[in-house]
């Protein structure tokens, strides 16, 4: 039996628009849900994200396998020169196709293009692929402080300047 593997060039990022709204809320919420419980910040964020992270200078990227939205990924813009590295989801059907991994580069590619000293993140210890990613991307962990999520118990940046 022959067997299939998804190379890089199989998968595009693109960025967000409204048609890919459904996908965004969609793969967030079914990892969201997989480990935790749904908090009134991922309902605004996931439910409008034009209002909670574009129209703030933020950027969505959607991971497309074939032309289906399959993984994504925010940048959610908090002052001048950071974003937030936020609600990256990938399908659970296309996990371990090295996906996030694409995300995560092109996330941090956009803020340095876009001037960016810092990129944060919010995470759970729980989530132990998602930090080793995290930390290959060089990410480092900083102190947690105050959050909008419950489930938020590590922070970790990468300083691009």
């Amino acid at each position: 039996m022959a067997q299939h593997y998804i190379t890089p060039s199989a998968i595009q990022i693109v960025d967000y628009n409204l048609f890919y709204a459904k996908a965004f809320y969609d793969l967030n919420h079914e990892w969201i849900t997989t480990y935790f419980v749904m908090e009134e910040a991922d309902e605004k964020s996931l439910g409008d994200p034009e209002s909670y992270i574009l129209s703030k200078g933020g950027y969505i990227l959607i991971a497309l396998f074939n032309g289906e939205p399959v993984g994504t990924c925010a940048l959610i813009k908090e002052g001048n020169n950071t974003f937030e590295l936020a609600k990256m989801a990938v399908a659970p059907k296309m996990q371990g196709m090295k996906i996030g991994k694409m995300l995560g580069e092109a996330a941090v590619d956009r803020a340095r293009r876009v001037g960016a000293s810092k990129v944060y993140l919010l995470s759970n210890r729980r989530l132990e692929t998602a930090l080793n990613l995290y930390r290959r991307l060089g990410f480092k962990e900083v102190p947690v402080g105050p959050s909008n999520y419950q489930r938020a118990d590590i922070k970790m940046e990468l300083l691009l300047q």
